[in-house]
Parts: C-alpha cells; sequence; structure tokens
C-alpha cells in the first residue's frame, strides 16, 4: 500500500533528484532582454545590511545569501529550488546512474547506519555484507551521529581504493571487518522477464542516462526467451517519478514513428526560444506491432507520464491503471561557481496531440485500481479514497496550473469494475498484482481478436485499433 510517507518521499525525489530536459549552463548572466534589476537588488542588500547590523546574533553573510535565493525560488514553484553542491552533485550521480562505491544500500534505523540490501555482483554483495548488519564504523570513522550523505561520502570513492567496515551483526559477538575495494557500481533502472510464453514484462523504475540502453537490451533479451516471437507486452511505469526525458523519448522510439503519424514524443513549450522544442521519433527500424499495456498510477511522474501519453496519442499502447501525478513541467539546471544549482521551471510538456500534463496528469484508456487487493490484504498498492495515493501535483502550494483545456478528440476513459478475484499467475510478484494480472488478460484478448481478423480476412492489429477506440 502506498503511504503518505512514500508519496512525499516520490514528490521529494522529484523536486530534487530528477529533472527533464536536462541542460547546465555555464554560469549566471543577465539574459538578453532581461528587464534592470538595479532598484531590486539595491532593495536587497538594504534589507540584507540592517539584518547584518540590527540582528540579536552576527549573521553569516553566505547563509543570507542563500535563504535569498531560497526565498525567491520559493515563490515560483514546487520543481524549482537551490541546490547546495553536495545536493547537486549527488543528483548528477544518480542520473549518471553510476559511481565509485561498494554497492550498499543504508539507511538509519533506531539511531544506527543499517544495510538495507547489498547490490547483487558488487564489492559489498561478493563480500557476504547482509541486510539488516549495522555499519558502526568506517575506517576509523565512528558512523555514530553521521547523516547518510556523510556515510555515503566516506564510503564512495575512485575504483581500485580501498576502504574498511566494522560490522556488527546479530547472532555474532564481536564485530566484523570487511576489507573491501571499490568499483564502478551500476544501478538498475529497470527489470524485464517473461511473464508466460511469448508475453513479455518490462519495469522502469527511474529515466537514467542508461535506461535507453538498457531498454533495448531488455527488448533483445525477451525476443531471445521468446524464440516465436512476442505476442504482448507489458510496460511498467507505477510509481516511476521520473527522470531525463531524453531516455524517456528513446524508450518511445522504439514503437513510435512507423510512419503512420508524425512521429512526435513530447512537445516542450517555454517563455525563450530555447525552452521550446520537440522530440520526434527517429527514422529506422521499429518493433513488431504487438499489443502493448502500459502500466501507471499516482506515482507515475514526469518522464514517465512522456511516454505514457505518447504511446497512447499515437496509439500504440493501451494505458491502464489510475491518474497519474500530473508533473508536466520542465526543469533546467543552471550550474553556479561555487559548486551549487539551481534549477527552475523553464517550460511545460504536451503530449503530440497537445495536451497538457501539468497538474492533470494522464488519464488511463481503461481505469484499474488496486482496492480489492488491498483491502483483503493481499499486499498489492492500495489506492482508496483519502490515501496518499491522491496527493498528486495539484495539490501542491504553488503548482503551475498548465494551459486551460482546448478541444481534442480524447474522450475520457469510463472506470472498470475491480471488484473481480486477483488471477493466480506464474512468476514473480504477480500473484498478488491485480493490475498486472489485467494487463495480462488484456493481451491475450487482442490477441485472440488478432487471430480472429487473421482468419477472417485481415484488418488492423488490434491493439492500434483498440488504443484509438478508448482514447
Amino acid at each position: 500500500m502506498i503511504t503518505r510517507s512514500r508519496a512525499l518521499l516520490l514528490i521529494a525525489f522529484m523536486a530534487t533528484v530528477t529533472f527533464a530536459g536536462y541542460r547546465l549552463y555555464s554560469g549566471l548572466r543577465q539574459e538578453k532582454g532581461a528587464p534592470p534589476v538595479k532598484s531590486s537588488v539595491n532593495l536587497l542588500m538594504e534589507a540584507m545590511n540592517i539584518i547584518k547590523k540590527r540582528y540579536v546574533d552576527e549573521v553569516d553573510e553566505k547563509k543570507l545569501v542563500k535563504g535569498a535565493i531560497d526565498g525567491m525560488l520559493s515563490k515560483l514553484d514546487p520543481h524549482s529550488n537551490y541546490m547546495p553542491p553536495e545536493p547537486y552533485k549527488e543528483m548528477k550521480i544518480n542520473m549518471a546512474g553510476s559511481f565509485g562505491g561498494l554497492g550498499i544500500e543504508i539507511n538509519i534505523k533506531d539511531e544506527k547506519l543499517t544495510v538495507i540490501s547489498p547490490i547483487e555482483d558488487t564489492p559489498a554483495w561478493r563480500a557476504g555484507i547482509k541486510p539488516n548488519d549495522h555499519i558502526w564504523k568506517i575506517d576509523s570513522r565512528l558512523t555514530k551521529g553521521l547523516t547518510i550523505n556523510q556515510s555515503v561520502n566516506l564510503m564512495r570513492g575512485e575504483k581500485g581504493t580501498k576502504v574498511t567496515l566494522h560490522i556488527l551483526r546479530e547472532g555474532q559477538k564481536s564485530s566484523l571487518v570487511f576489507p573491501l575495494v571499490r568499483d564502478i557500481i551500476k544501478t538498475k533502472s529497470m527489470k524485464s522477464r517473461t511473464l508466460v510464453p511469448g508475453y513479455g514484462y518490462i519495469r522502469i523504475s527511474q529515466f537514467q542516462e542508461r535506461t535507453g540502453e538498457d531498454f533495448a537490451n531488455a527488448i533483445r533479451n525477451l525476443h531471445a526467451e521468446n524464440p516465436s516471437g512476442l505476442k504482448g507486452l507489458v510496460l511498467d511505469l507505477r510509481n516511476n517519478p521520473g527522470g531525463l526525458v531524453d531516455t524517456a523519448a528513446q524508450v518511445a522510439d522504439h514503437f513510435i514513428g512507423e510512419g503512420k503519424d508524425d512521429g512526435t514524443i513530447v512537445t516542450m513549450k517555454g517563455r525563450i526560444p530555447g525552452a521550446r522544442m520537440n522530440h520526434y521519433a527517429k527514422v529506422g527500424e521499429k518493433e513488431p506491432h504487438y499489443p502493448i499495456v502500459v502500466l501507471i498510477n499516482g506515482g507515475s511522474a514526469s518522464a514517465s507520464e512522456i511516454l505514457a501519453g505518447a504511446l497512447q496519442d499515437n496509439g500504440r499502447a493501451i494505458i491502464m491503471g489510475t491518474q497519474s501525478y500530473g508533473k508536466g513541467s520542465v526543469q533546467s539546471v543552471i550550474p553556479l561557481r561555487d559548486g551549487s544549482g539551481l534549477k527552475i521551471t523553464t517550460a511545460l510538456y504536451y503530449t503530440p496531440k497537445g495536451r497538457s500534463i501539468q497538474a492533470r496528469g494522464i488519464t488511463p484508456d481503461i481505469i484499474v485500481g488496486a482496492k480489492e487487493l488491498a483491502r483483503k490484504g493481499q499486499g498489492a498498492e492500495g489506492e482508496k479514497k483519502g490515501d496518499a495515493a491522491d496527493f498528486r501535483e495539484k495539490d501542491l502550494i504553488n503548482h503551475l496550473e498548465g494551459d486551460k483545456p482546448g478541444k481534442s478528440s480524447v474522450k475520457p476513459a469510463k472506470p472498470v469494475d475491480v471488484k473481480a478475484p486477483a488471477v493466480p499467475l506464474p512468476g514473480e510478484d504477480t500473484a498478488n498484482d491485480y493490475q498486472l494480472s489485467r494487463a495480462l488478460e488484456m493481451l491475450k484478448g487482442l490477441d485472440v481478436i488478432n487471430l480472429m481478423a487473421g482468419a477472417r480476412g485481415g484488418g488492423q492489429p488490434a491493439p492500434a485499433a483498440a488504443g484509438k477506440a478508448a482514447q
């Protein structure tokens, strides 16, 4: 079940780590045509001087300046913010999807630095570090009182360098010492498998720099696992908070631009010319026209909404699940001279048919929740009324409204009854996943329709026709 802390974590992640339209500028400068700011700057300096002279305690000028920047950005929208050097550096590492380190997911548990899980095939995993291990010392530094970021900085480093972890493990009378050699750690943004013969599944948890390449490999692996050909694909974007729009476009490029449409993936519109651009599918070989079902929910945001909207508007997939989050704004990151970063909203996203995502999200063609499983305690995501899953972009203070809805051929989807019991399926994490089981049912149904159409003498493949009809 999605908790409010989970929803707020997703929002914080989008606001500080993920961003789409990843652009770095060489520094701050006065934009051409911008109005003079001398009088406003004088007012700001006057206020700072008064604070420095009259405040009850001595004030750090750098702290005042950073506070002023925070204050300015807080008046804009929830996703424009100042990023001090450490968070800015961490954001770039997360987007790159690789770093020099040990391969451990950590957290603070009961005021102790605790291993959540070692990442498979990393130095920590090969050394035998286990979940719930308490790291009480890194080299000669005690971890008590350290923050997560401070601990991470001690464990990360260049490939080939050494670090020693001192660990307390339940059931062991004395501490364990693990001398480790750092390696390049590659975080995984997706997983894939064959659900049943002929039907593939790919889950994308975040759009990183390597996601496009990883997706191409996943598709190749699914074809290798199913030599008779794929009959359908489930693309799972649930709880995907977004990331790099370029890599989302690379995923869409596998399925869009077959000559039946103009190949538009997303349009970005901003106030300055540089913030206005389109992403188009590349000319070249595409995936066979098998049916696709895309799963989304209230945690699907930004780049994941772009991908879902592109496949929906181009009639290439059926969107299933619940209304997405509604983050349809583009953030550009401008590095400042002290190593910090300024993240500001520069444009809004629009689907190929001109629909604004901002504060609205993507409406599924078929609305399928997981309420029944959640009430029965079977471990599925709960989306009951009043749950944190209902907390979306439109609920944030100072959120951008986006454009008013214009005329569109897209018709709102009708809710689908969700009272049917879950369909047990073979494979990992599927038996209790009602939405996934419904997606597989849909793919099998479309396959039957296609077979019947072929037996009667042809016609367009069902996935495209079904997708357009549902819109």
